[in-house]
């Protein structure tokens, strides 16, 4: 492959990560802890610095990079990869090692500790790993070769933890865990994901009381009033970093703060705490990274990087380094089943540009539904519910959420991204590989950092089966795979699985290449048709620049993108071979197909 496909041009090095002191670190924890606890400021401040001084010997304080173009991560739980002999956690090593070598940077290992609902989710001991899976030994092992991504499931925890456990027999330290709530409390202005009742019913020693569950019966939320429930979580996710964790994903932290008369939703308390574990992390361990799981609308998922508390320029954010592209799954089927990209443009021609050390997590797929709520404001609701309905003609469901009003509405669709583009608006056709490729090609050239579910890599088919057997809609997307069976379809010919795991190892190979991927190298959105989605990445200081191409209908369209007069291109996807239209389709480029072109300097 030619030296200019590669990153020769070091023109973005790796992003520099923000280290502390500890004078610096201690104004921080105090001003957020006064933000969330006033008075008790002092006191809680002198536990907390306790408990970080106990981690820190433990962890290697060198500032580490945050990120580059070679940064993309691979999502799958603990067991999807199964084997009957192997502990999974290894199956899935191994399956690293043998299939995808340095294809992935890191790898997302869902909740992998004792639960009991959920998978994964509720979770029992923070602590340890779930024995099904593995050991402690097995993550320190997929950490050692790679950066791990670990979740702190924070907002709540399982009934069956030994906190709850001693909140219903009235016993430290779990007594005052949880918020109780009488059961003729007004909650109706609560933001609600689920339709199934806030308020849960349990017998204690004291009797009969209601426990706030956001999410399930079993998942019963945790109080931060207490400042114990908060500094416990400070020591897990310290823990965390010490077995390997690069990555922090806080999972539902949306709903963190509770206070009746409100939303209970982005409080101002949620993003002091926030802002507080990410100050922990830049002192104990900089180049460890932050990133909120809030499945909303496009401006309030903003609001978790902090922008608007930036004085000026050249200030640096404080909260989370990386934010989850909730909108990017639901728009990007709409505009492939649609054959329209004039939403898609327009909304990514809002997006801002980030400072250094901000970054979006690109996806499409992932353990959960396609969610729905992040396409509010962005296209009419006429529009969305084609969306839902040819999701459900595509073999998926729709979960709803709880208003105030009392009416339920849409929250995910729970559908495998393979076969949420199985068709047009038309139905069924003999484009699915094709349009679900164009997909995942169109995530690998958006500015930012690339996840792929290992579902995507797999082009998995909806398991109804999962769905029946467990009775939960998301088992549709969370098929557990025995390797024997994976290694098969994708050693065959003809199959999907084989088609779309080698063309997506060989494009994530090509794109950690290619210093235009930087997550911080500009990004423009071209004027083209409405059946194709074009965008810059650059230029780079050294005047690189590459242009993504997507047709992203089902017909040929001509290629209609005025950068393309502007001096010679060389093809990515033909290791940097130059580039001009075929002469028997001479600027026509073909359905779904993609056009990674770059320019350098001459």
């Amino acid at each position: 492959m030619p030296s200019d496909t590669q990153g020769a041009y070091r023109a973005l090095p790796p992003t520099p990560a923000g280290a502390l002191d500890e004078a610096s670190f201690v104004e921080r924890a105090r001003a957020r802890l006064s933000e969330v606890y006033g008075p008790r400021t002092e006191e809680i401040l002198r536990r907390l610095l306790t408990l970080v001084s106990h981690h820190r010997g433990a962890i290697d304080p060198t500032p580490r990079p945050l990120w580059s173009e070679r940064d993309q991560w691979l999502i799958t739980y603990g067991d999807t990869l199964l084997d009957g002999e192997r502990a999974p956690l290894e199956v899935l090593d191994a399956f690293l090692d043998e299939r995808l070598g340095d294809t992935f940077s890191g790898v997302h290992v869902l909740p992998f500790f004792p639960w009991s609902s959920d998978d994964g989710f509720s979770v029992i001991h923070y602590r340890e790993v779930n024995p099904d899976l593995g050991d402690w030994q097995h993550i320190r092992g997929l950490a050692a070769k790679r950066d791990l991504m670990v979740d702190l499931v924070i907002n709540h925890v399982s009934r069956e933890s030994l906190w709850f456990v001693d909140y219903l027999s009235g016993n430290q330290p779990g007594r005052d865990y949880f918020i109780e709530m009488d059961p003729d409390s007004d909650v109706s202005q609560v933001t609600r994901p689920r339709n199934t009742p806030l308020l849960v019913p349990v017998a204690t020693r004291r009797g009969r009381r209601h426990v706030w569950a956001t999410f399930s019966e079993d998942q019963i939320d945790l109080n931060f009033a207490n400042p114990d429930v908060l500094l416990e979580f400070v020591g897990i996710m310290l823990h965390y970093v010490e077995q390997g964790a690069r990555m922090i994903r806080l999972d539902a932290i949306a709903f963190l703060w509770k206070e009746l008369g409100t939303s209970c939703i982005h409080l101002p308390q949620t993003h002091a705490i926030v802002r507080l574990l990410r100050a922990i992390l830049d002192f104990v361990a900089p180049g460890t990274l932050l990133i909120t799981e809030t499945n909303v609308p496009h401006g309030e998922n903003m609001s978790y990087f902090g922008l608007e508390r930036l004085e000026s320029p050249d200030d640096t954010p404080d909260e989370a380094h990386l934010i989850y592209q909730f909108t990017l799954p639901p728009l990007l089927v709409h505009t492939l089943t649609s054959g329209d990209a004039t939403t898609l443009a327009a909304w990514a021609r809002t997006l801002p540009a980030l400072p250094a050390g901000c970054s979006y997590f690109n996806f499409t797929a992932s353990h959960d539904g396609i969610g729905v709520r992040a396409l509010e404001g962005l296209l009419p609701q006429h529009e969305v519910d084609i969306l839902l309905e040819l999701m459900r003609r595509f073999g998926g469901y729709v979960s709803m959420k709880a208003n105030p009003d009392g009416e339920d509405s849409p929250y995910e669709i729970n559908i495998t991204y393979f076969d949420a583009l199985k068709g047009s608006r038309r139905g069924p056709d003999a484009w699915q590989v094709e349009r679900f490729l164009c997909s995942q090609n169109l995530l690998l050239a958006l500015q930012g950092i690339p996840g792929l579910y290992l579902h995507s890599l797999t082009a998995t088919l909806n398991d109804h089966v999962g769905v029946e057997r467990s009775g939960h809609l998301r088992a549709i997307n969370r098929r557990h795979w025995q390797r024997e069976e994976l290694d098969e379809l994708i050693d065959s010919r003809s199959t999907p699985t084989r088609e779309a795991f080698l063309s997506l190892k060989r494009r994530l190979a090509l794109r950690a290449g290619e210093p235009c991927f930087h997550p911080e190298a500009p990004q423009f959105v071209l004027d083209t048709p409405p059946g194709l989605f074009a965008i810059q990445r650059g230029p780079l200081p050294d005047g690189r620049r590459l242009l993504a191409i997507y047709n992203i209908s089902d017909k040929r369209q001509p290629l209609e993108v005025a950068e393309l007069a502007d001096g010679q291109w060389r093809d990515v996807l033909k290791e940097g071979q130059p580039w001009s239209p075929r002469p028997e389709e001479r600027d026509i480029l073909r359905p779904y197909r993609s056009l990674w072109l770059v320019q350098t300097p001459e």
